[in-house]
């Protein structure tokens, strides 16, 4: 049959879509703080995001360093990473068209996986679960893998947390005073280049976290980052171009769509987000939650 509504298969398929709508959701949230604040379209967004991965692995593999200490460490290492981008490349662009900006992280991204590809090969490479996350549990209508399960909360808290940050706390209202008005927040003796490098390196964090989470899921491949980075941006474009709470709720409702097709019409499963990005554009081109001109 075409259509198939066997009510827990179609809760099942969202729940599962639910997780991949975590990782929209963290990608989409890095990349709208940092097309919000810094006004940058970060094309080399997914490839923090595998970064984040393979670090993790080698982190593993040369000293032994299990998956809680990557999920620490690896985007500490990736946002050092992203504050030296932010401060050799991507600072000389604030001023230009935001054409500039995607070039320069395309190029970079295009850079990266290739760099990648000569050092550990084009296949994925194995990320075990940790020992405490493995088993799963019995939620009635399935029984999801507990690691999936940590995967949602985590990324759920995750992404409310930064939202919080950034919209209702005095650090928050400094980020964006400092985009809106640099000269005025400086005049206030706050040193503006240096909030701005930091908001850059905790952006890409956020995709490197996201990274070490989908390791065990996706594996380690380095085109894993390329691969979700095209749905991310769509993600974004729904949501609003620099949307935080844009960016979380449409990433989490777009993963249960998504999950919702593959149980109704599988055939249609990979292409109904950029459906919806079309609906969306034709309706409100400035996403749900973006701000009308």
């Amino acid at each position: 049959m075409l259509f198939d509504f066997n009510i827990n298969l179609l809760i099942g398929q969202m729940v599962l879509g639910l997780v991949n709508g975590v990782f929209y959701a963290i990608l989409s949230l890095g990349l709208a703080i940092i097309f919000g604040l810094l006004g940058v379209i970060n094309f080399a967004h997914g490839v923090f995001f595998m970064l984040g991965a393979f670090v993790a692995y080698m982190l593993g593999e040369t000293l032994g360093i299990g998956y809680w200490g990557a999920l620490v460490l690896a985007p500490l290492i990736i946002g050092a990473l992203g504050l030296l981008v932010e401060v050799a490349l991507i600072r000389h662009l604030y001023k230009l068209d935001h054409l500039y900006g995607l070039l320069l992280t395309l190029g970079l991204a295009l850079f990266a996986e290739g760099f990648i590809r000569i050092v550990f090969g084009p296949q994925g490479l194995p990320y075990s679960i940790p020992p405490s996350l493995r088993g799963a549990v019995n939620l009635g209508f399935m029984v999801m893998p507990l690691y999936r399960v940590w995967v949602v909360a985590a990324g759920v808290v995750l992404c409310l947390v930064t939202w919080a940050v950034i919209e209702r706390t005095p650090l928050g209202a400094k980020l964006r005073a400092a985009t809106d008005n640099p000269k005025l927040v400086q005049a206030f003796g706050i040193n503006v280049p240096v909030m701005l490098t930091l908001t850059y390196g905790a952006g890409v964090a956020l995709a490197a976290f996201g990274g070490v989470m989908a390791a065990p899921i996706m594996s380690v491949d380095p085109a894993m980052g390329t691969n979700i980075v095209i749905v991310v941006f769509a993600v974004v474009v729904i949501g609003g171009m620099g949307s935080i709470l844009g960016s979380i709720v449409t990433g989490l409702g777009l993963g249960l769509l998504e999950g919702l097709t593959k149980a109704v019409f599988p055939e249609a499963s990979s292409t109904v987000i950029f459906v919806a990005m079309v609906v969306v554009l034709i309706l409100r081109p400035r996403g749900l939650f973006g701000k009308m001109a």
